[in-house]
């Protein structure tokens, strides 16, 4: 029995469908907002749209216009806004129990088997899971309290470029300094090393890596290196808030040589990059590299409910009773939701359908590239694509982007933007997006990049 209606059945017919933007009830509930909620706020800043509802690959905004989801909350949401057979389950749970703290219950002990199921390489069958919180975040702060109980150091290497959370750990990780200088000092012993992204360098992708795997021996290795007791190598797989960087092949694998070279754990942060994100339930997947522990929040939820694990190898499990707490590490109808979106997930073969479907989005992107310099590089690995504009002498260029995603506002379709000068056009569709769905929103992309690459050009 196939899991859930097909994905053709879970969205809005009429999307897209908007009027002029952003509507009048929008532009009350924005005002409001301005008013009441906090000056942090960030999104509606690009994007000025109030959601009502949401659909498959589909939502609507409290004006009843339709949008095509090609952002999908951050890529929280892989199987779609209000997927059916989540909600089913969901609705049961909720009516039944919600909060257990970490007592056991079938929905915990259901999801922790199926995420060893589909558990990355050599940490299937060996798996340990720790829910210690409902954010990202969270699953981090327990990598770095594992990395340091395992190993009794104290240093961590993360990689320029990175994002890793808003909590002080995380953000130590995180390689944004705007987004962590007013919150300094953070963790002291946190060392940056270059993440292999050829693109704009005067390097091969071999020396990309080469240059980035010297650094971090460098650093664990080099008697003046700097890190004095470290506990742990951090790295996201496909950086995602750094423009969507796949690394070329050999990083990965040198990183895993250091690490037991050195007998520090490797940590792969999959929050957004997991899941099914880039067409395998893991993007360490693509290249064939088991961490000792890896986090994973974002689409962990199901359909948007926040929860966030850290799994990692049963020999590192060396903590005593409550060694790492948090109060909403029992939350069931998130569970139940979580299993309940990786059976849609596999009942659906929605990993097969997003490495095709991400390939044809890349190649519509590779086309349009073709035709003007304003693209500098099309890359990413299944639903996980990134297009990184330029400026007529190769810099960065958020002027374009900024402008494209408006284009693409104002007819239906809803982009993000990425890279760390904010000039990577960033596309995380649910993985339940149609061919046809998917058609539709391309051609509203490509023409918005026509068209704001051809003004610019005869400014």
């Amino acid at each position: 029995m196939t899991a859930g209606p097909p994905i053709d059945q879970l969205h809005y017919e009429d999307a897209p469908n908007v009027d002029t933007v952003p509507g009048p009830n929008t532009r009350a509930l924005l005002e409001k907002q301005r008013e009441i909620d906090s000056s942090a706020v960030a999104y509606p800043e690009d994007i000025p749209v109030a959601f009502e509802s949401g659909k498959g690959a589909t939502v609507r905004d409290a004006d009843g216009n339709t949008y095509i989801d090609m952002f999908a909350g951050i890529g929280v949401l892989n199987v779609g806004h209000s997927n059916p057979y989540v909600l089913d389950a969901v609705h049961e749970q909720t009516d039944k129990f919600v909060h257990t703290v970490d007592f056991p219950t079938e929905v915990r002990l259901e999801l922790i088997e199926k995420l060893d199921e589909i558990a990355p390489g050599e940490l299937q069958g060996n798996n340990r899971v720790v829910f210690g919180g409902p954010t990202g975040s969270d699953a981090v702060e327990a990598a770095i309290k594992l990395a340091k109980y395992n190993t009794g150091g104290d240093g961590l290497i993360a990689f320029r470029g990175a994002y890793h959370g808003a909590t002080s750990g995380a953000m130590s990780l995180t390689g944004n300094k705007s987004f962590k200088g007013h919150y300094t000092p953070l963790l002291s012993d946190v060392v940056h090393a270059p993440y292999p992204h050829p693109f704009g360098q005067d390097k091969t992708p071999e020396e990309a890596v080469d240059h980035a795997l010297e650094e971090v021996r460098a650093i664990l290795e080099d008697p003046y290196g700097g890190l004095a007791n470290p506990a742990g190598i951090f790295v996201e797989p496909i950086q995602g808030e750094g423009g969507v960087i796949a690394p070329p092949e050999g990083f990965l694998t040198g990183l895993r040589e250091i690490a037991d070279d050195n007998d520090v754990l490797l940590v792969f942060d999959e929050i957004q990059s997991g899941l099914g994100r880039s067409g395998q339930w893991w993007a360490s997947e693509w290249y064939d590299v088991t961490p000792d522990a890896m986090t994973t929040a974002k689409a962990l939820g199901g359909i948007g409910f926040p929860l966030s694990a850290t799994m990692y190898h049963e020999d590192f499990d060396t903590w005593g009773s409550g060694d790492h707490a948090g109060t909403y590490r029992g939350h069931v109808v998130a569970m139940r939701a979580g299993t309940r979106a990786i059976e849609y997930i596999q009942d659906h073969d929605l990993l097969a359908h997003g490495r095709e479907l991400g390939t044809t989005i890349r190649d519509r992107l590779r086309d349009v590239a073709a035709e003007t310099d304003s693209i500098g590089e099309v890359r990413g690995k299944g639903l996980f694509v990134g297009a990184e504009f330029v400026d007529a002498n190769g810099n960065p260029d958020k002027a374009t982007v900024k402008a494209v995603q408006q284009y693409c506002y104002e007819h239906g379709v809803l982009v993000w933007k990425a890279g760390r000068h904010g000039n990577v056009l960033r596309l995380l569709p649910p993985l339940v997006i149609t061919e046809e769905l998917a058609e539709t929103a391309m051609d509203i992309i490509v023409e918005g990049i026509r068209q704001t690459t051809t003004e610019q050009q005869t400014a």
